[in-house]
């Protein structure tokens, strides 16, 4: 009877298990339709996003590579294979050429103070400058505003008969100043209107990477010794040096982009000096209807970009390292 006992009480949990109890090929195959069910749940999350991808980015991608291929015009007529003319005649392109040097003189003029600046304003800020909130609302209030509403009122500023600065001159005795109608003065001024009008995201970026070192570093260099020079060289720029590539890499690619303040403001003027790449492709595409060599000049500044970016991103590594 013992014997008989210790018999059920043995098999008893193995039975409750119910699932232990199957066949061990059974369990598998239920585990994989399990799995299988799973699977075909999420893949009905990730179909409306990937529908949207696939039309909004993977579509217009092949869509405008095959355009640029052809003598696709704008008024839908001339949609020809055309091979490699439109590419062959973009790198024999003056007009192009002269873009291009302007959105690297742009980039070169934008991308340096904006990254000095920035961390300049947000380390006085930092350190403790009288009225931080009034600095900090100045510093990045710039940035909330359209581009269309930045670019009204430095256009209004630059004005040479009602400006404020040719006014101001004006009364100081000194001669006006044509800051939209000469060219190198038309692209500093596209300049002055980029880095007020953006300054503010990379002081921000700068500010919270500032209020992440740690107080103790500080602290112990004070007892150390190290003056206030000594703190900032050996202490804040090593500690925010990821920061600083994140913010220069990101300037950049998006000075290499600019297009609406310059087609706003001079609208590529005087004589082409202010027109960058972009506003060469709109040009092309939109008021010269050739959408299929204004398609194949995007590709080609793509693949410049894209040679840029990890050219860009190996040196900073090898600066990191």
């Amino acid at each position: 009877m013992s014997s008989l006992t210790s018999s059920n009480e043995a098999q008893a949990p193995v039975a409750a298990g119910g699932a232990s109890s199957a066949p061990p090929s059974r369990s598998r195959s239920a585990g994989a339709r399990a799995r299988s069910v799973q699977g075909r749940s999420g893949a009905w999350f990730v179909l409306p996003f990937a529908a949207a991808f696939a039309m909004f980015l993977i579509w217009p991608i092949l869509s405008g590579l095959w355009m640029s291929f052809t003598n696709q015009s704008l008024t839908g007529s001339g949609s020809e294979f055309a091979g490699l003319t439109n590419y062959t005649e973009a790198l024999g392109d003056a007009a192009l050429w002269q873009a291009l040097g302007n959105t690297v003189i742009f980039t070169v003029l934008t991308a340096v103070p904006l990254v000095v600046l920035s961390f300049v304003l947000a380390y006085l800020v930092y350190i403790g400058l009288p009225g931080q909130w009034l600095w900090r609302l100045s510093f990045f209030a710039p940035y909330l505003l359209p581009v269309s509403v930045a670019v009204a009122i430095w256009q209004w500023m630059f004005q040479p008969d009602f400006g404020l600065f040719n006014g101001l001159l004006l009364r100081a005795g000194f001669a006006q100043i044509p800051f939209l109608s000469e060219g190198n003065l038309a692209m500093f001024s596209v300049v002055v209107v980029t880095v007020w009008w953006t300054l503010g995201f990379n002081f921000l970026l700068y500010l919270s990477a500032l209020n992440n070192i740690p107080d103790h570093l500080y602290e112990a260099a004070s007892i150390d010794g190290a003056g206030p020079w000594r703190r900032l060289f050996s202490i804040t720029i090593p500690m925010i040096n990821r920061t600083t590539v994140m913010i220069i890499m990101l300037q950049i690619l998006a000075s290499l982009k600019v297009f609406e303040q310059i087609f706003l403001l001079t609208n590529g003027g005087p004589n082409g000096a202010t027109r960058s790449v972009l506003e060469y492709i709109y040009d092309v595409g939109f008021t010269g209807y050739r959408l299929g060599y204004a398609s194949a000049i995007s590709y080609l500044f793509f693949a410049l970009i894209i040679v840029i970016s990890i050219v860009q991103l190996r040196v900073m590594n090898r600066k990191s390292a």
